[in-house]
C-alpha cells in the first residue's frame, strides 16, 4: 500500500511538472508567474539596495560573483543581473555606456 501511495505521489508531481512547462510556453502571463524576471542588482559600480532586499540577495552574493567573474573592482563592472534561473549575470564595461543586453530587466 504504501508503495502505491509512493508511485502515485511520484506520477502526481511528474503531471504537474509536465503541465505548468506545457502551459508556460504556451502563456505568457504564465511564464511570468512560474519563472519571474530578471532583476538588476547592480548599476555603473553601485549597489541596488532596493532591488538587493526584494531579490533576497546579499551584496556578498553580489561581491563573490564579480570576483568569480575575474573583475577585482565594482567600479569596473556596468551591471548584475540575477537571472531567472538563479544565476548572476556580470557585464564588466564602462560605467555609464548604454547596454542593450539589459533592455527589460527591472
Amino acid at each position: 500500500m504504501a508503495l502505491a501511495e509512493g508511485l502515485l505521489a511520484l506520477a502526481l508531481l511528474i503531471g504537474m511538472q509536465f503541465a505548468i512547462s506545457w502551459s508556460s510556453t504556451r502563456m505568457p502571463w504564465l511564464r511570468r508567474v512560474v519563472t519571474g524576471e530578471p532583476r538588476l542588482l547592480l548599476r555603473d559600480g553601485a549597489m541596488l539596495d532596493d532591488a538587493l532586499r526584494d531579490a533576497r540577495v546579499t551584496r556578498e552574493e553580489v561581491h563573490a560573483a564579480v570576483r568569480s567573474a575575474g573583475i577585482g573592482a565594482l567600479g569596473e563592472v556596468a551591471a548584475v543581473v540575477l537571472e531567472t534561473d538563479g544565476s548572476f549575470s556580470v557585464i564588466a564595461g564602462q560605467p555609464g555606456a548604454a547596454l542593450s543586453s539589459l533592455d527589460g530587466v527591472k
